[in-house]
């Protein structure tokens, strides 16, 4: 489960940088989705269950949440 955590961990940072030519909605749809998949990689360790599952779980949860989080912060700012 380590292993999980380390990896996602990894990804998450790799991909910052090429966040730069995003708008608004995309980087709160990637940031959600690395958030999530790390924080239900997490969970699932505590709880015993798959570290995968939860990090799949959560990936597609913190997705949307950042994507409509996202989508709102364009909206104020009228583009």
């Amino acid at each position: 489960m380590r292993t999980t955590g380390l990896a996602v961990a990894l990804v998450a940072v790799m991909a910052l940088p090429g966040c730069t030519n995003m708008s608004s909605r995309e980087q709160g749809t990637v940031s959600g989705a690395a958030i999530g998949a790390a924080a239900g990689a997490g969970i699932a360790a505590i709880s015993g269950g798959s570290g995968w599952t939860g990090a799949a779980i959560g990936a597609v949860v913190g997705g949307t949440v950042g994507n409509i989080k996202g989508k709102q912060q364009q909206e104020q700012r009228g583009y």
